[in-house]
């Protein structure tokens, strides 16, 4: 992954870089490897420290090209860690990195997005279903409610007697005794 360098970082570099550690040769405040004798040594050291820091200063401030540079680079900057309602809106935060690190949380989203409706589908084609089944039960409970009543109606002694007198054919007739009772020991 490539290295994002802001203006502000080439400075903290060129210090670091430029920072010599307890590994390159630096003396301890209270160190001393050479001895004081020579006069002529501590005007060297100055000049040699002008001439660093001369180094470091134009070191810490990035020329006009490198600034161009930096611009110009293709590679995206980090997010900034604070989101801003107008960064949200923008869309600044859809970044190819921030899509390349969530692209499993993107995935499970669709997924689970895509099962949802599927389900939602099919909960509402058996929902059509039941009201249709329970449409046809209503209907089969009302046939069957009005055979019923007419078979009680066809069933009652008068209308059966009824049936009897038009039907001249029939040997039937109503009693003109009430019934005999009889007695068994």
């Amino acid at each position: 992954m490539t290295e994002n360098i802001y203006p502000l970082n080439l400075k903290e570099k060129a210090k670091k870089e430029e920072t010599p550690g307890p590994s390159a040769g630096a003396e301890e405040p209270g160190e001393s490897s050479q001895t004081p004798a020579d006069p002529e040594e501590p005007s060297e050291k100055a000049a040699t420290k002008k001439e660093n820091a001369a180094d470091m200063k134009e070191k810490q401030e990035p020329t006009l090209q490198e600034a161009f540079k930096e611009q110009a680079r293709e590679d995206e900057r980090p997010q900034s860690s604070t989101f801003t309602l107008r960064k949200i809106l923008g869309g600044d935060w859809l970044t190819a990195d921030f899509i390349r690190r969530q692209i499993g949380v993107i995935l499970l989203i669709v997924g689970l997005s895509i099962v949802y409706i599927s389900n939602r589908y099919s909960c509402q084609k058996d929902m059509l279903e039941i009201d249709k089944l329970n449409a046809e039960l209503t209907d089969a409970k009302y046939k069957a409610l009005s055979s019923s009543s007419e078979l009680t109606e066809k069933c009652r002694e008068s209308n059966v007697l009824d049936l009897l007198k038009s039907n001249k054919d029939s040997l039937l007739r109503i009693a003109n005794q009430p019934p005999y009772i009889i007695y068994i020991p």
